[in-house]
């Protein structure tokens, strides 16, 4: 059996409810969207060169190609591009390359193109439960500023396997949804200014952490689907209930989780969404439909225009029915074009994420 067989095997294996082995190392796990990237900085820079524990990153808008040097160039602690089956270390910083999941399995690192989650690949949710998965108690999650609510489940799913939960002060995030929703949705042990967090977290991981507890089989089985190991309806249906909505990545079903207070779903083929990134992803192809509609009506004016002006002076007649239909058409595309000014106000492409969202 060669090692990614082995890998896959174990991940398979991921339901079988038992605690984590402990071998000692700590791992600090971070998730940060919009204006993630000062933030990063920050607490990197900060972090002390003899950390004992290492540390994992996603930041899942524009600037993932180049944040490992970045974060190598802010700190003491070598930051890197993670890379497949690499060795977990101590003392080191791991980034989510552009386009893949950041998994964990034991001390080693995976990379996934697994269904993208909350519309993100990478996305925190992901790296959360895997960490979690593999290191239970010794597992910090910390949350930083972004939009929308990416992290929130992730987080308690540490909390959840006896970890430890960190949260940006919402009131200094640059964004601060993400931070707002943690906070809202989970038991968080810590909240304060990123100026504070390197030193909260290096005294945190020479603490003894908590006691080893089981790993509830859901947590698990979710981080095997962001692996690409479960991917089929009768997995949807350990984990919630049939839902009358589509997958606004795939359109396939949808089945309905509640996380405690928070409401989440999941298609067959393993993409997931909050309920809040569900309606934000079906305003955005509500806005497709919309100006799809408004480009056709204007295109049919324009048509119905030429083909009265051809008939102008040989069929008079036929020439004015095609007036007509053209003022009609110019009065639907004028009816689409005030439905989109009812809109939420900035196109899509103008806010923080529309770029990385757009990313197949």
């Amino acid at each position: 059996m060669n090692r990614n067989t082995a890998v896959r095997q174990t991940l398979l294996d991921m339901t079988d409810g038992t605690t984590v082995r402990d071998d000692g190392l700590r791992l600090i796990v971070v998730g940060a969207s919009a204006g993630g990237v000062a933030a990063l900085t920050s607490l990197v820079r900060d972090l002390p060169g003899d950390l004992a524990a290492a540390v994992l990153v996603v930041l899942h808008v524009g600037a993932e190609s180049i944040l490992p040097d970045l974060l190598d160039r802010a700190g003491p602690l070598p930051a890197r591009r993670a890379e497949r089956g690499q060795s977990i270390e101590p003392g080191r910083v791991y980034v989510a390359p552009p386009g893949s999941h950041l998994l964990v399995h034991d001390r080693h690192l995976l990379l996934r193109r697994g269904p993208r989650e909350n519309l993100a690949r990478p996305a925190i949710d992901p790296m959360f439960r895997s960490a979690a998965c593999s290191f239970g108690s010794r597992v910090i999650g910390v949350v930083l500023t972004g939009s929308l609510n990416d992290g929130t489940a992730g987080l308690r799913a540490i909390k959840r396997c006896g970890g430890l939960a960190v949260v940006q002060d919402p009131a200094e995030a640059p964004f601060r949804d993400m931070p707002a929703s943690a906070l809202a949705h989970v038991d968080v042990d810590h909240c304060l200014g990123v100026g504070a967090m390197a030193g909260l977290l290096a005294r945190l991981v020479l603490e003894p952490p908590g006691p080893e507890v089981p790993i509830p089989g859901d947590i698990r089985l979710e981080a095997a689907i962001a692996a690409e190991e479960h991917v089929d309806m009768s997995s949807e249906n350990e984990l919630g209930v049939p839902a009358p909505f589509t997958c606004p990545e795939c359109q396939g079903p949808l089945w309905e989780i509640a996380d405690a207070r928070m409401l989440r779903y999941r298609c067959h083929t393993g993409h997931a969404f909050t309920a809040e990134v569900m309606l934000d992803a079906q305003a955005e192809e509500t806005d497709r439909i919309l100006w799809t509609l408004l480009r056709s009506h204007q295109q049919r004016a324009e048509l119905a225009r030429r083909l009265a002006e051809k008939e102008r002076a040989g069929r008079p007649g036929l020439a004015e029915r095609f007036r007509d239909r053209a003022k009609e058409y110019e009065s639907d595309a004028e009816t689409v074009k005030r439905l989109l000014l009812q809109g939420d106000g900035a196109p899509r492409e103008e806010r923080p994420e529309a770029e990385e969202r757009r990313a197949p």
